[in-house]
């Protein structure tokens, strides 16, 4: 299998329609966890291994080299590994075997590193070509596929890199679609404030506890510019969120995509408040086992101080639509 095959868009992810009460607005949510790597970072991976390979920097047999932890990695390794590449990533802080599992068995290499901001120099230093996910954010191919399978009126996403919103964006406002972008934005995350007042640097030097989203600044690949709004999203709201994604659709998912989903749910509430009719697409950004020892986990739950009671509470008035 050359290159350009392994390299080539799989089959569409499947939507699922979540369940409401009330009529007039439909919630589809994305299932990003059905990509061969297990993850929405699936396509970003891709785009970032075609751009390299189209301007000659990675060659047959070379390394490349990352920064980054969960699945980013692995859908890095899962490339790599097809491409007959060797690959390292530098993930942040002490060794953890459960960490570094899934990416060896795709034949890659992990480093830890601490302090967890000393990653990116540790990545740089080593030989190989260093795919850089925030510093080299590339559009990817989301957007083409999703309008390909529904017509929404607005999209929810959560931001990492940032790239996921910008590929929706920039595809809807070239396609001139009447589709907004959303994106949620978990506690100490710098994208919320950041948009609010309108500063591309903005950083809170604060990590975020939600998996696989959130940002201590704003990365190079968010676009304010092509985001319609940002919803901040508590943390307790994310956990139960993604408890109640996992009832409705039996997916271990993680709280990145209960972040989405809360976010998604005060869009459909608003917009019943309004009397409006419409779709709203949520992403499931992946589903994995270890999650159920984390956010679908009462102990590891209760340990974070995190009360999900309430939030529970709200969640389903949101579905009933029982409004406030």
């Amino acid at each position: 299998m050359g290159w350009e095959d392994v390299l080539a868009a799989g089959e569409p992810t499947p939507l699922v329609e979540f369940p409401l009460g009330g009529g007039g607005v439909r919630l589809v949510l994305k299932d990003e966890s059905k990509q061969p790597s297990g993850s929405l970072r699936h396509r970003h991976a891709r785009a970032l291994f075609r751009r390299a390979i189209r301007e000659g920097l990675i060659a047959e047999g070379d390394t490349v080299v990352e920064a980054t932890g969960g699945n980013a990695a692995v859908a890095q390794a899962w490339f790599a590994r097809r491409l007959g590449l060797s690959y390292v990533v530098v993930m942040p802080g002490e060794y953890s075997a459960a960490r570094a599992r899934p990416v060896e068995e795709l034949g890659g290499e992990c480093r830890f590193v601490t302090p967890p901001v000393a990653i990116y120099e540790a990545a740089r230093k080593i030989e190989g070509h260093f795919l850089d996910q925030f510093g080299r954010a590339i559009e990817h191919d989301l957007a083409e596929e999703l309008f390909g399978q529904v017509r929404p009126d607005w999209v929810v996403s959560g931001a990492g890199t940032g790239v996921t919103s910008a590929t929706l964006g920039a595809w809807i406002r070239r396609r001139g679609e009447r589709c907004r972008v959303a994106v949620a934005d978990p506690e100490n995350s710098a994208y919320f404030p950041g948009w609010t007042l309108d500063v591309a640097d903005y950083a809170t030097g604060m990590p975020s506890r939600i998996e696989g989203i959130g940002r201590p600044r704003v990365e190079p690949g968010f676009r304010a510019d092509l985001v319609d709004l940002v919803v901040p999203v508590a943390d307790a709201a994310s956990m139960a969120a993604a408890r109640l994604l996992r009832e409705v659709t039996g997916l271990a998912v993680g709280a990145s995509s209960g972040t989405a989903l809360w976010a998604a749910l005060e869009l459909v509430e608003r917009m019943r408040a309004r009397g409006e009719s419409g779709t709203v697409v949520s992403l499931i950004g992946d589903a994995n086992e270890r999650h159920l020892v984390t956010c679908h986990d009462d102990g590891w739950v209760k340990a974070k101080g995190l009360d999900v009671g309430a939030c529970e509470d709200r969640l389903r008035r949101l579905i009933e639509g029982r409004l406030g």
